[in-house]
């Protein structure tokens, strides 16, 4: 049964290998499970896979991976309960399996952040002898100072800067459009790139890209993400682009920001998305009190 499932997924729906195997894995695990109480995949019921699903959390499983080995098991019901009725042998046990199982909540996972000063440190590592200094700093100003995506990072236009005012108009997830403030710091940067940097590196004169690689083509997000990377080991740090986004909106809300000017700033539709950032405050609130309260 799993074997004609695993060819199915393979020839009707086009995995990838890495997929297929992700498959085969998970459901060989529940299987095995299975069996050891003389159940088969076939004729699963709904006690012995919520035993399954609980047996997963004591041996340590993350959510993330129950959650994953769950939606295995209802592709393969599906499956199951579609080629059952084609056959004449429609099984309700299946569909009310399907019916009754639950979905684990994925653990949503708190994102590190840099203190202040660590992220100081980080914009300071650029040399200042380098032709790119005013690009690189600019890049790191900005990216901490809007709380930008890498993609909407690459996808800024000169025009899209007012450096006057002091706001970046953005292009975000589902082509949705925000204006995000830029702060004096970041303006300045970015100013000083335009002024100095970036007319070296755009060769024919005619890009409309803010920010260019060193060839003169537009940034890439594979290229945006080495350079920070890059000064993130001179400060003995793992960092991304998508670190930046965390502290720009951990310190507004560690400021006292309103929780939905933040989630209109990092353009998230749906503001449980926003909502982790107070849980990277509350922690750190503890942890002062831990270090410094008396009886902490």
């Amino acid at each position: 049964m799993l074997r004609s499932f695993l060819v199915y997924i393979a020839t009707e729906r086009g995995l990838a290998d890495n997929s297929l195997l992700a498959y085969q894995s998970d459901l060989t695990d529940i299987e095995r499970y299975l069996n050891l109480r003389n159940q088969t995949l076939a004729q699963p019921t709904v006690d012995d896979l919520r035993d399954y699903l609980q047996d997963q959390s004591r041996r340590g499983q993350s959510t993330r991976t129950v959650a994953r080995r769950l939606a295995a098991l209802r592709v393969f019901l599906r499956h199951l309960d579609a080629d059952n009725r084609e056959n004449g042998k429609a099984d309700e046990s299946v569909q009310a399996v399907l019916n009754q199982l639950e979905r684990p909540k994925p653990q949503q996972s708190i994102p590190k952040v840099l203190s202040r000063t660590q992220v100081n440190e980080l914009i300071a590592q650029p040399d200042p002898e380098h032709p790119h200094f005013s690009r690189d700093v600019a890049i790191l100003e900005l990216l901490y100072a809007s709380g930008l995506r890498a993609s909407e990072l690459c996808g800024l236009k000169v025009r899209d800067a007012n450096l006057q005012v002091g706001w970046v108009r953005v292009l975000g997830k589902g082509s949705k459009e925000r204006i995000v403030p830029l702060g004096r710091a970041a303006a300045e940067a970015v100013a000083r790139y335009l002024s100095e940097c970036r007319p070296k590196l755009d060769k024919t004169g005619r890009s409309e890209w803010l920010f260019l690689s060193r060839t003169g083509k537009p940034m890439e997000r594979i290229g945006l993400w080495m350079l920070v990377e890059k000064y993130g080991r001179r400060v003995g740090r793992k960092i991304s682009p998508h670190t930046l986004r965390h502290c720009f909106a951990s310190h507004l809300v560690g400021g006292g920001a309103d929780l939905r000017v933040v989630q209109e700033l990092l353009g998230h539709s749906d503001i449980s998305t926003t909502q982790i950032y107070t849980h990277v405050d509350s922690d750190r609130l503890k942890a002062v009190h831990s270090k410094f309260h008396p009886r902490g």
